[in-house]
């Protein structure tokens, strides 16, 4: 399980906290940290806080965006506390690990969490495949950025155990969904059924069901086989039709 699963911080604000991350996942056997665009993580702080786990900090890999930290991992959770309109679909931890740990054998996987004053942005919270949340209290419901991972992390290494099943379906790659999601986008903008001025409103919801769908590679290809196929018999399309 340890080497198919990353824990990705996307733009961490603070060293400590980049070590009792490291700390954490340790704790419950994760070594494969992702830093996205982050504070100094070579901090003496950062090492404080990692007491026995420094050699998780002195590995960790550096991206300048989330989108190149996922780009090997097909399967992908965006944790997030905010709920709204484009956050309808929220997992607990357990469901996540199940899910992971259902396809993992086959597919690297990455947890991935946000900056500690702000989260993740719904766009970026959009490059995952699922979206997460750890129920708390309504009083105070704010939690460190390590005991987020660390609830993660441990409800991961309780389930391992317990997962049996593995698909036999070749889940699509990040890239190839995203490739997807590209050429959709292009394609329903020549036809105008997106909205030039703000297509990443309706795309956000395609997303979103493709993401329920779970698509494999062969479904990919049928879906881009029909991008194209709309671009063909767009040659002549005039303009949006009047309601």
């Amino acid at each position: 399980m340890n080497g198919t699963i990353s824990i990705i911080l996307v733009e961490p604000q603070y060293p400590g906290n980049i070590g009792m991350v490291c700390r954490a996942m340790k704790n419950m056997g994760f070594g494969q940290l992702r830093l996205v665009n982050p504070c100094d993580y070579d901090h003496p702080e950062a090492h404080k806080f990692a007491v026995s786990a420094r050699d998780v900090l002195e590995n960790a890999t550096l991206f300048p965006s989330l989108q190149e930290a996922l780009a090997d991992s097909p399967l992908s959770v965006g944790t997030t506390r905010r709920h709204g309109k484009y956050r309808p679909e929220i997992c607990s931890p357990d469901l996540v690990a199940r899910k992971i740990l259902s396809e993992q054998g086959q597919y690297r996987a990455a947890l991935v969490f946000g900056r500690e004053d702000s989260g993740l942005t719904t766009d970026e919270l959009s490059l995952c495949r699922w979206q997460a949340t750890i129920p708390s209290s309504t009083e105070y419901g704010s939690l460190n950025l390590a005991q987020s991972v660390l609830i993660f992390c441990y409800e991961l290494f309780k389930s391992a155990t317990d997962i049996s099943v593995t698909s036999e379906r070749d889940i699509a790659t990040f890239e190839e969904s995203e490739g997807l999601f590209s050429q959709m986008e292009n394609s329903l903008l020549r036809i105008g059924f997106l909205n030039p001025q703000n297509p990443a409103h309706i795309m956000r919801s395609f997303r979103r069901l493709f993401a329920r769908a779970e698509l494999d590679s062969r479904e990919v290809a049928l879906l881009r086989g029909m991008m194209s196929q709309i671009d063909w018999a767009a040659g002549h399309f005039t303009g949006r039709k009047k309601p």
